[in-house]
């Protein structure tokens, strides 16, 4: 998921402008949402515990940004091979921690609006942090294999060549995240699909549902993010398509700045004090 410097450590200003941009904007949205989230959202609450890890894992990926600004400012590397790995390993894990968090919080959305009352035993804030807790787990074991693989691979590049893309080094991880992926965007579109029709046709009247438009706005927005930021720098990847990575990854990095907006979707009373908000209203 690494872009390569089209002539050696000639400095690309116009994505270290856009990696700038997605810094200055992502970074206070995923800190002022974060702290909303733990002083003003009870963390009994499932959606809120997913988005809370979602926060975090956007707010890893900004601080990684500066690097990256510095290095298509400059086209030079300063820092050790072992910080270049560090810095992609952290784009590479919120692509994927998102992916799941996203697709967790739509299964959530499903229960709660489906079936309220079969999934209460499911939903509780224990299940939910056990969940985190493997998402967080598979991320790393993830990791493992794959830092070794970029660490030996990078190990006799230049100060230029940190972000530089190896077509034949992550192909079987590549295909696997695709699939995975595609697997999520599926898991997605079903639990869209089964929303929709159940607030279309009023099935469920056990399901208090104050605002229909946001609860499909929150589909709307997982959908958007799977199809502009996840997916195509994978599949760009799995084609090969070098002059496409770099301007994917910018893509893909967007996302830290649309998770915002599920949060403002999930809660009608995102803005107000945990005890003003009231629970059923936070389905």
């Amino acid at each position: 998921m690494n872009g390569t410097m089209k002539d050696g450590n000639k400095p690309e200003p116009v994505y270290a402008a856009v990696f700038g941009s997605i810094m200055v904007v992502g970074l206070p949205l995923n800190a002022m949402s974060l702290w909303i989230l733990l002083r003003r959202h009870s963390l009994k609450s499932t959606s809120a515990v997913f988005m809370v890890n979602l926060a975090i894992s956007d707010l890893l990926l900004v601080i990684s940004l500066p690097m990256r600004v510095y290095f298509y400012a400059t086209g030079t590397w300063p820092l050790s091979s072992r910080a270049c790995n560090v810095i992609t390993m952290l784009l590479r894990n919120n692509l994927r921690s998102s992916a799941i968090f996203i697709t967790f919080i739509s299964m959530d959305r499903l229960l709660a609006v489906v079936y309220p009352l079969r999934s209460r035993h499911l939903r509780t804030s224990s299940n939910a942090w056990r969940a985190a807790v493997l998402i967080w787990v598979f991320v790393l074991v993830v990791n493992i294999p794959e830092s070794v693989f970029f660490s030996s691979s990078s190990g006799h590049h230049t100060d230029s060549t940190c972000f530089k893309w190896n077509p034949h080094l992550y192909s079987s991880f590549v295909y696997f995240m695709c699939v995975v992926l595609f697997t999520l965007l599926a898991v997605n579109i079903v639990c869209t699909a089964l929303v929709s029709w159940t607030l279309h046709k009023h099935l469920n009247e056990s399901a208090k549902i104050n605002n229909k438009v946001n609860v499909m706005l929150i589909f709307a927005m997982n959908l958007l993010m799977f199809t502009i930021c996840f997916l195509p720098l994978n599949v760009g990847i799995a084609m090969r398509a070098a002059d496409a990575i770099i301007p994917l990854t910018c893509l893909a990095t967007v996302n830290c700045c649309l998770d915002p907006l599920l949060y403002y979707f999930s809660f009608d009373g995102f803005w107000k004090k945990k005890q003003d908000v009231d629970p059923a209203r936070e389905r």
